[in-house]
């Protein structure tokens, strides 16, 4: 039994935090709940700032997890705006930064991940931008209806699924929108370059304009004001504002300083947690973009950014942190919408870990479901405006199967008579 006498702190302000703080109540718990958040805003839900947010189709009081008051309600004490800069794991307290100590029996870091930001000269302009946070989606809806109304040019780095949406975005407020991308493809690291290339062709028939194998070198600009951006291949881009959407890093300073166990950059970052969402100190756990989980399914320490992650990865470590036996071994899955394209992934298949991609369905039409096998075993699967399969697809790769392949491309076979 948990002692009602207990703190249990969590640091992030996030949809993950939240969660966990949620379930903390949900569960029993009658100890003191503390939530610090380095913003001033209720914990929100990142999806909306590149999709129906920022699109200008869903209201800011949308975007947040609960209603204001909840927190008071469920007597969760809020301390927002401030930053948590050092844990002292022999006390078990943590220092904010206005100097307040607060005492923690069990701890949980959520603290999430941060833009990597573009390393060339021009990014001190007023017309680059980044999207992380509601208040980065606060301007940049202005900047795109603007670029709109004026037919501005916005070039983004990067064709992840962040500078995807934001493209899309852009051109629905009627902006010229370029994308310059370090592959050949769109989404390489994710899907590779077999599926990337449909994201390709849909933004190019939506008036998006790639310079792919490319990256940028710097952003000219004059009285502060971005002018072009210009390319390690000598081309230049006429531009009125740059969008760096080259990937997040996981916020791990604070685990670092605090001497818990992280996962190498190389292998994606992180700190370190097992199945439980136990970091290397049994009082302290990590959930959502900052926790490198070691994945039971996978066999591998996985980092996952996506909503998903942080909606059931923070209610995880609440429980764990409750005594429960947890472990967090779900398939990971994300979602996006893009034009008239709506597609939902699950699994985990980066390039050279697949040896064989099977689609079914109509990729001109862009409805099918692409799978990505390795020695016939599923590993991934994606569907694009088919619906209601995300389930057999998750068992799929759950299960390990190893499906015939004629069978796994064949609409008219259902997917659940493929699971045995």
């Amino acid at each position: 039994m948990v002692d009602a006498d207990q703190t249990f702190v969590i640091v992030g302000g996030g949809l993950a935090g939240a969660k966990a703080a949620e379930t903390l109540r949900s569960e029993g718990f009658t100890g003191r709940v503390i939530l610090i958040g380095d913003e001033r805003d209720h914990p929100y839900e990142r999806p909306p700032l590149s999709k129906g947010y920022l699109l200008g189709k869903e209201e800011r009081d949308s975007v947040f997890v609960h209603e204001p008051g909840w927190y008071a309600q469920a007597d969760v004490e809020l301390h927002l705006g401030q930053t948590v800069v050092a844990i002292d794991r022999e006390a078990k307290s943590v220092r904010l930064g206005d100097g307040a100590v607060i005492h923690y029996d069990k701890l949980l870091l959520v603290t999430g991940a941060e833009p990597r930001r573009l390393d060339v000269p021009g990014t001190d302009l007023a017309g680059v931008h980044h999207l992380r946070r509601l208040a980065h989606a606060d301007r940049l809806r202005h900047v795109l209806a603007s670029l709109g109304r004026d037919n501005g040019h916005l070039v983004i780095a990067g064709a992840g699924w962040i500078g995807l949406e934001i493209a899309a975005a852009a051109r629905e407020y009627g902006a010229e929108v370029t994308v310059v991308e370090a592959e050949q493809t769109p989404l390489h690291a994710v899907l590779g370059p077999e599926v990337g290339q449909m994201f390709a062709d849909l933004h190019a028939e939506h008036g998006v304009r790639f310079h792919f194998g490319a990256r940028l070198t710097e952003i000219a600009g004059q009285d502060g004001m971005v002018l072009a951006a210009r390319t390690d291949d000598g081309e230049e881009h006429p531009a009125h504002d740059v969008l760096a959407a080259i990937g997040a890093a996981p916020r791990t300073a604070l685990a670092e300083s605090a001497g818990l166990d992280l996962v190498d950059r190389a292998e994606g970052g992180g700190i370190a947690v097992d199945a439980s969402l136990r970091t290397s100190d049994p009082d302290i756990y990590a959930a959502g973009d900052v926790a490198a989980v070691r994945h039971p399914l996978f066999g591998t320490s996985l980092r996952v950014e996506h909503w998903a992650n942080a909606l059931n990865g923070g209610p995880a470590a609440a429980r764990a942190m409750l005594g429960q036996d947890v472990s967090y071994d779900r398939v990971p899955y994300f979602f996006s919408d893009q034009y008239d394209v709506g597609l939902e992934y699950s699994g985990w298949a980066p390039p050279g870990t697949y040896d064989q991609v099977v689609v079914r369905g109509d990729t001109g039409k862009r409805e099918f479901i692409a799978f990505w096998l390795r020695d016939g075993q599923v590993l991934a699967g994606m569907n694009v405006n088919v619906w209601d399969v995300t389930d057999p697809i998750q068992q799929l790769i759950r299960k390990g199967v190893r499906p015939d392949p004629d069978a796994l491309a064949d609409p008219s076979t259902p997917l659940a008579s493929l699971l045995g």
